[in-house]
């Protein structure tokens, strides 16, 4: 069955704790380039035919080392896997959810299950699966590879499993520079496989939106 790697960007540079999001500016620090460069390896002996990242400079980053490798295939950039959308973009979130307690922000926090501050999580699934889908086809016998950010990937491993999308973001299963690998067939995603190959480079702590 065709496969698409889902690689989640390295660590960025963000020594404030910003959330991000689709905010530009915001690029791998030098501990997200040797994370790029230790996952772009763990590719290097696959029949890798297809690249494409999301648009912002966090992923163009990441595989930048990876087209290197495959330097005849052309990185194509789709705003299908980009960041989810939140309210709270450019905010200061940190151990103290300092955002989440500020009064203004207080209207976006209705519904935890959908959820209310951001884009919907069923969004994120369906654009996503296209974009897989379409990876896949291009793909031919090959595999394909998308760079794309830690919700998008979560999400979509979610609705592969079958499980809710609401989550708990402390419980995702997706570090920095990881590997989710997604099975297609008959244009459906079946069945999940995940992979570290940054382990040795990870921080401690939690790595959620970072």
């Amino acid at each position: 069955m065709p496969i698409v790697h889902l690689l989640r960007h390295g660590k960025v540079d963000n020594p404030q704790g910003v959330l991000y999001e689709r905010l530009p500016g915001y690029h791998l620090s030098e501990l997200g380039q040797q994370m790029a460069a230790v996952a772009a390896q763990f590719f290097k002996d696959r029949p890798i035919t297809h690249l494409r990242c999301s648009p912002l400079e966090r992923t163009q980053e990441t595989i930048a080392p990876l087209a290197a490798l495959f330097p005849e295939l052309e990185v194509i950039l789709d705003d299908r896997v980009i960041e989810a959308g939140n309210r709270f973009a450019g905010q200061v979130m940190g151990s103290t959810a300092k955002a989440a307690r500020s009064p203004k922000n207080w209207p976006y926090l209705l519904n935890p299950l959908r959820p209310s501050w951001g884009e919907a999580y069923s969004a994120i699934a369906k654009r996503m699966t296209t974009a897989i889908l379409d990876a896949a086809e291009l793909a031919g016998d090959g595999e394909a590879v998308i760079v794309t950010h830690q919700l998008p990937i979560w999400v979509t491993r979610r609705r592969v499993e079958r499980r809710v999308l609401w989550h708990d973001p402390r419980k995702r299963q997706c570090t920095l520079a990881s590997v989710t690998s997604v099975q297609v067939s008959d244009q459906r995603l079946v069945k999940v496989d995940y992979a570290e190959p940054a382990r040795a480079l990870l921080p401690d702590g939690p790595q959620v939106g970072f």
